[in-house]
């Protein structure tokens, strides 16, 4: 039998829920509220949860949304209200939902909603990260009103940005949970119109423009001269503009519809106020498919990661998270664990040149931006002794930080600036 747990805030709703679903031979777990229902689910994955859309804390639909952006979703939830419009009931749906139960609930409609909910199909894995949802800077919000206003368009989409964007969860975001989405890299060199057939009116994503061999060109070239006809949009990434690409004799056709509609991705470095939320969002991902034991990022830890410049972007962000992870001797992974991965990583990786082909003050810039970077990793993100270090005074350090686009961040143990 399964394991249920029931969130809602009314005593009588959670003892009735259990009797009913204990004498079924299920194993029930309850929770009086947001919170603890949110405690529960760090510790475990239930294979059913019965949640209450009005509760006094947080909502249950914006306790669902949590699941949902850490990846968390990986179990069917019915929701539960005895006042919810069908407004309501459609957005929990959208977001994750299987079903929603209408207060009273009667015994019959009961048992039948959580059989269809324990034989739905598995839902193990975690969905791919939203890695649009995953912040508030005035970069992404910009991006996001970018994605809004393609999304619906038909034409061909080309993703541009650095090494480490993790194109595909960007692509992701213009599809919906009705448009098929198909990573066709893997197939491209043996492509068929069954391909095609597998994501009707949906979206083809392609990695990278400029590996792709002289058979993966030609089955590009194959989707181009089918793609109208099958409804299916092509979205690929690529580190240069696609018409300056030697693309292994691709069509000049399918490389100008590439080129017609180009969305530049932001490297992490110029929103960085937004890596703690992409951190914990990584690692709460990284637990629930125990990739790393339970682990939880302090506040310390998460001002280092933001201090840092990250070459390789989301790639580079998830992979310190899990090493800091691994490494952590406890369940809180401080700001001395997340240090010592950088520094590894600045050890490891060769330091970029000053370029003596650029203006002076550009060249100047590069080698600060490099040089606090370095300090502000060994020094596990304390502002006053980089300053110490570099011999500046505090708040000259903070404006010199922010000019070069590194974010300061401050120590509990630090006044402001």
């Amino acid at each position: 039998m399964a394991t249920v747990l029931v969130v809602d805030d009314e005593v009588g709703i959670r003892e009735l829920l259990s009797e009913i679903l204990a004498d079924e031979g299920h194993t029930v777990r309850l929770a009086e509220n947001a919170r603890a229902a949110r405690d529960w689910r760090l510790r475990e994955r239930p294979d059913l949860v019965l949640l209450d859309i009005w509760m006094p804390d947080t909502d249950g639909i914006s306790l669902l949304k949590e699941w949902a952006a850490a990846g968390q979703l990986t179990m069917p939830v019915v929701m539960m209200s005895g006042h919810a419009s069908i407004e309501t009931a459609v957005e929990a749906t959208r977001i994750g939902a299987i079903d929603f139960l209408e207060k009273p609930i009667a015994l019959q409609r009961l048992l039948a909603a959580v059989k269809r909910a324990l034989t739905a199909p598995d839902r193990r894995l975690a969905p791919p990260l939203p890695v649009l949802e995953l912040g508030r800077s005035p970069v992404l919000a910009d991006l996001r009103r970018r994605f809004a206003q393609i999304a619906p368009m038909k034409a061909w989409v080309c993703l541009r940005g650095e090494d480490g964007m993790l194109p595909e969860l960007h692509a992701r975001a213009l599809a919906t949970p009705t448009i098929p989405f198909l990573n066709a890299t893997p197939l491209l060199a043996e492509v068929t119109d069954d391909t095609l057939r597998r994501v009707p009116n949906g979206i083809i994503f392609i990695d990278d423009l400029s590996t792709l061999s002289r058979a993966q060109s030609r089955g590009l070239a194959f989707i181009g001269a089918r793609a109208d006809r099958a409804g299916v949009r092509v979205v690929a990434f690529s580190k240069e503009n696609p018409s300056g690409l030697d693309l292994n004799g691709l069509e000049a056709s399918v490389v100008a519809r590439l080129a017609d509609l180009i969305v530049p991705l932001p490297p992490l470095r110029e929103h960085a106020e937004d890596i703690p939320e992409l951190a914990v969002a990584m690692l709460a991902r990284l637990c629930e498919a125990r990739v790393v034991p339970v682990r939880r990022l302090a506040t310390a830890a998460l001002n280092t990661l933001r201090q840092y410049h990250f070459p390789r972007n989301l790639e580079q962000l998830e992979q310190v998270i899990r090493s800091a992870a691994v490494a952590a001797a406890g369940e809180e992974i401080g700001a001395p664990e997340v240090a010592g991965i950088l520094l590894q990583i600045q050890d490891a990786e060769p330091s970029a040149p000053v370029g003596f082909d650029q203006p002076l003050r550009e060249a100047r810039d590069q080698f600060e931006r490099a040089y606090f970077e370095y300090w502000l990793a060994r020094e596990q993100g304390s502002i006053a002794r980089l300053a110490e270090r570099s011999g500046m005074e505090r708040t000259h350090l903070y404006r010199k930080l922010r000019q070069l686009g590194i974010q300061p961040g401050r120590r509990e143990d630090e006044p402001e600036a």
